[in-house]
């Protein structure tokens, strides 16, 4: 009875957001921007949910003694960020800010800065030019890394031109062939959960 509610209540949703966008009626644009703000509320509870989530996963795991100085730093940082923004607010000047300054922002950093290793590796490995085809990727790879550094202009003026040539043709056109992909397969997935027959988000597949 509860998933009948549940697939009801998908179905009418679905089916209004579908038709809202072909119908020109302010009462069409009205239900979009109810569900929009409904949609913010939504995803309030859902980030709670996901916190609370976090929080009994990793008390969980520090019981077990699984990363246990990992967890902890977690835990502080997650209690210690909303607390500072209570008392001290999030303007200038206040811990809140100082926090995410000095603590967040370089960790961020430091993880994007770590990410670029792994980039340069998987470079490595998929541009081998061991085929035509990976050749002609490899000869592309190197004319827009080349035209994006500071050597690329001095270097010889076509070097530009080219590679915004590529870039606005060659690789466009492989870039919208993906988006039409994803587009189908969007429009595809959401036709199934509308009408009912994808269920695996009811939590089973009956």
């Amino acid at each position: 009875m509860n998933r009948r509610v549940a697939l009801v209540i998908c179905f009418g949703f679905g089916v209004v957001m579908f038709a809202q966008y072909f119908s020109k009626h302010p009462l069409a644009r009205g239900v979009n921007q109810a569900v929009l703000e409904y949609w913010q509320i939504i995803f309030a509870f859902a980030l709670l949910l996901g916190v609370v989530s976090f929080f009994q996963n990793n008390i969980k795991q520090i019981g077990h003694g699984s990363d246990r100085p990992y967890r902890t730093v977690s835990l502080v940082g997650l209690l210690a960020m909303p607390v500072a923004a209570v008392i001290g607010g999030i303007g200038a000047g206040s811990p809140f800010l100082w926090i995410f300054e000095n603590v967040q922002a370089p960790m961020q950093s430091t993880v994007f800065a770590l990410l670029a290793f792994f980039v340069a590796s998987a470079s490595f490995r998929g541009f081998r030019a061991r085929s035509v085809p990976a050749a002609i990727l490899l000869g592309a790879a190197i004319l827009i890394l080349l035209s994006r550094s500071a050597i690329g202009g001095p270097l010889s003026g076509w070097l530009p031109d080219t590679a915004d040539w590529i870039r606005h043709h060659p690789s466009m056109a492989a870039r919208r062939a993906i988006l039409i992909g994803i587009g189908l397969g969007s429009l595809t997935t959401s036709l199934r959960v509308i009408v009912g027959i994808e269920r695996t988000w009811l939590g089973g597949k009956k």
